[in-house]
């Protein structure tokens, strides 16, 4: 038996009988996470002009890395749940954008 792990105190869930996290929980992890979220955020608001699309932008990034969280490799997830939440965003914008120009010109024909 390696004598490194003889002190190291054992999780909480595991006396408790609990079964393990479905995602263990590492700062190192978090960090890279948080690091790749980071850049293809910045890559994603590079090319975008207006303001009313940044925030549903970063949510989708913030949403993504979330689910991304509870996968086994959170690492090799992200990338494609934040391809699928950014085309959500823009498809909701959008079809606000619509919404508000249309109402707007009825509006403006009362």
């Amino acid at each position: 038996m390696n004598r490194t792990f003889e002190n190291t105190p054992r999780p909480p869930w595991r006396d408790r009988g609990l079964p393990e996290p479905a995602a263990p929980f590492t700062r190192t992890e978090e960090n890279d996470l948080e690091r790749l979220k980071n850049r293809v955020l910045q890559t994603a608001l590079a090319g975008v002009t207006s303001p009313v699309l940044a925030a549903p932008i970063r949510r989708a990034a913030n949403e993504a890395a979330a689910l991304a969280w509870l996968e086994a490799h959170p690492l090799l997830v992200f990338p494609a749940l934040f391809e699928e939440k950014l085309r959500d965003a823009r498809r909701r914008a959008h079809r606000q954008q619509m919404i508000r120009a249309r109402s707007e010109t009825l509006l403006a024909a009362v």
